[in-house]
């Protein structure tokens, strides 16, 4: 029998999530990925820094370092180097070492490393929870098809925010906050979504007229996305619910997390998905 050579075993380790050896490395990546997360959002609270500056500076130095020769040993192992390399996985662990050494020409670069939390993704492989990616599958499916529906509303609420503005504009005028179409746009679509900064607000009788028009348009069109969404969820869960078909009794409309048909007790078949 042939031993496994170096490379093989460190495949294994670092690519396999289906041996003990390979979940313990890719949990411990998971917890050094969030740690490091943490170390950038410390150093980012002026009174931290000041005091633990130079430690968070090391700590962040020497994430990446281990992270970039993490990287460059998964490309050693990879059986297929340049598939890695340009694969979902790979461009994020690339991006995730970048910022750190752009911030030597460019400091604010390093703030981008937050971009590390994306390989926390991996979790879905590690604790085999990719039946859940069947979930957000059906919630992307139900945005894709809300998506003609969801323009033609935010074109109108577009529109209306432009009448609204034009109309601050003309009756509040640049005395009042209002100093161009385009920032009085701002301070309406601000209102409709209930936010309010409180920066500009209406003086004259007429202005407030407008406004509380304009946000009692906001509480009527804001419920508009959320039940179009909802029509769609609903109509993915109905469609792939009939997908669950029993290949016994032919019976159709089971659960999706069925796992026997509830008409002959036989098990059903894997779920049918559409992506």
């Amino acid at each position: 029998m042939v031993k496994p050579s170096f490379r093989e075993k460190t495949y294994r380790v670092i690519f396999g999530t289906d041996t003990p050896a390979g979940q313990r490395f890719d949990i411990a990546l998971i917890y050094l990925i969030l740690v490091s997360v943490l170390a950038i959002v410390l150093a980012s609270i002026e009174s931290i820094k000041m005091q633990y500056g130079d430690w968070l500076f090391r700590l962040e130095w020497a994430f990446t370092l281990l992270f970039s020769i993490e990287y460059l040993v998964r490309i050693y192992s990879s059986p297929k180097p340049l598939r890695y390399i340009f694969s979902f996985y790979g461009l994020v662990d690339l991006l995730s070492i970048i910022p750190t050494y752009l911030a030597l020409l460019f400091p604010a670069a390093n703030y981008w490393l937050v971009v590390r939390l994306l390989r926390v993704l991996r979790i879905f492989r590690v604790f085999k929870l990719v039946r859940y990616l069947t979930e957000a599958n059906l919630l992307l499916r139900s945005m894709y098809a809300a998506r003609r529906k969801v323009l033609v509303f935010f074109t109108v609420v577009l529109v209306i925010c432009v009448i609204f503005g034009s109309l601050m504009f003309l009756v509040e005028g640049p005395e009042n906050g209002f100093t161009s179409i385009p920032r009085s746009i701002y301070w309406t679509i601000v209102t409709i979504t209930t936010v309010g900064y409180g920066d500009i607000t209406p003086q004259t009788v007429f202005g407030q007229i407008i406004a509380t028009m304009a946000m009692l348009t906001g509480y009527s069109i804001i419920a508009i996305p959320t039940g179009i969404f909802t029509a769609e969820i609903a109509r993915e869960m109905i469609a792939e619910s009939n997908n669950r078909q029993c290949n016994v009794c032919n019976r159709s409309g089971h659960h999706s997390e069925a796992e026997y048909c509830f008409q002959c007790g036989v098990s059903l078949p894997d779920r049918i998905t559409n992506s």
